[in-house]
């Protein structure tokens, strides 16, 4: 079972902004096939982190303001918050562990 949330615009300043644990954030889109390679590393990642490190996915098809306002250019594309502050960002995929390195610098 997967501890990622799905988020939209709407819910992006609860989920994410307002989060008292830091939240990664993945922007994809369904055509992306990158993005689908990245699902099942995110969602591993997930239940490692489970309590430390929120995971949260906006589809940014469905999403235009939370992308636009963050200067999504490229999909994936991920955002680590903490305190409603990005902190650090990628982009492309990642390998398992070069997430895990990504997120232990920054959380």
């Amino acid at each position: 079972m997967s501890n990622i949330v799905h988020v939209s615009d709407s819910s992006f300043e609860s989920e994410v902004l307002q989060s008292k644990v830091p939240v990664l954030v993945d922007f994809w889109a369904e055509w992306c096939g990158p993005c689908k390679s990245l699902s099942p590393i995110l969602d591993d990642v997930s239940k490692e982190y489970e309590g430390k490190l929120k995971i949260v996915k906006l589809d940014v098809d469905k999403n235009n303001i939370t992308s636009a306002a963050y200067a999504i250019k490229g999909v994936p594309t991920l955002l680590l918050f903490k305190d409603g502050h990005v902190v650090a960002t990628k982009v492309g995929s990642l390998l398992k562990s070069q997430l895990s390195t990504f997120i232990d610098s920054s959380i």
